[in-house]
Parts: structure tokens; sequence; C-alpha cells
């Protein structure tokens, strides 16, 4: 795995590093020993996926509050999302900036998500599925979310939002008490 800093301090992109032959490739795509190195969350509590009929379909953004904040690990396993996470964490150098890149099946990488960072995206192509490694369980109380149209982030969607669900479109705007 190449581990590569995003702007946002603590979110890593980590591409493929593939050992190719005659029959495709193979490729690491977690290593305890590698997060540790760089001081990352090697926790997974759970893994989920999400599926996405249709292209433009928009989900976010979504956190974790404490006691069960969330470290994720995201990944396409089939199509491309555009992929945004938002630094939520108080003090921190990058609050409410946004960090967003195309994460495909094709291309392999995937985004490393620390705790505090709200995360959503944006299906670019029909089919896609996202596969997510969690470090902590769901717990529905402390689940937050923010809309994905708030102008405090002014997040610029690729795509017209074709599907989201009531939920999202009924999350408040971070200014909100």
């Amino acid at each position: 795995m190449i581990f590569r800093e995003t702007p946002l301090p603590g979110a890593w992109l980590l591409e493929l590093e593939r050992f190719e032959d005659e029959r495709g490739f193979f490729a690491r795509t977690f290593c305890r020993d590698e997060f540790e190195k760089r001081g990352l969350d090697p926790t997974v509590a759970q893994c989920s996926v999400s599926y996405n009929d249709r292209r433009g379909t928009l989900r976010g953004l979504h956190l974790q509050i404490a006691p069960h904040e969330e470290v994720k690990l995201v990944r396409v396993t089939h199509g491309a999302v555009w992929d945004v996470i938002v630094d939520l964490r108080p003090g921190s150098p990058t609050f409410k900036q946004h960090f967003s890149i195309v994460l495909s099946e094709e291309e392999g990488a995937q985004l490393y998500i620390p705790k505090g960072m709200a995360h959503g995206f944006q299906v670019l192509e029909e089919a896609t599925e996202v596969f997510y490694q969690i470090s902590e369980p769901y717990a529905p109380a402390s689940a937050r979310g923010y809309r994905w149209d708030d102008p405090a982030f002014a997040i610029p969607w690729p795509e017209a939002v074709t599907v989201i669900s009531e939920k999202d479109r009924r999350l408040p705007f971070f200014s909100s008490p």
C-alpha cells in the first residue's frame, strides 16, 4: 500500500501497490502494522457495504459522535463515487474544510477517515458498491449528519442529485443548534 496524506490532517489516501503477472494482480488493502507505524487506528469492529443503483445518488454527510466516534476505511468495489470528507474536529486548523476525490473500482484507492470527520459521496456510475471498514459498531444514539448542500462547507458536488434519502434531505445545517 502507498500512503498519501490529504490536505486534512489525519486523513489518508491509500493507493494499491499492485504486483502483476499473467493472472492479473495482487495487492494488500489493509495491514495493521502499516497503519500502526503511521499512528493510524487499525481497529475493525464492523464492515458494511453500500449498493447504489443510480448515478447521481448522494449519501451523507454522516458521522458518529463520542463515545462512539469512528474511523472509516472506504473503498469502491464496483463503479465509482465522488467521495467527500469534512473536518469537524474543534480546534483543527482545517475545521469545516473538505477534501474530495474520485474513488473507483478501477483505481482501487481507499480513503482513511479519522474520528471527527463527516463523510459522504455521490455516485458517478450506475450499480456502484462501496465497502467500509469501521472502527466502532453503529450506534444510532451517536449518529449525526449535516446537509450535503450546507454553505458552511461549500462542497461543489459534481452532478445534480438524482436520489437522496428523506433522512439525509432532512439533516440539519451545521450552523443549526
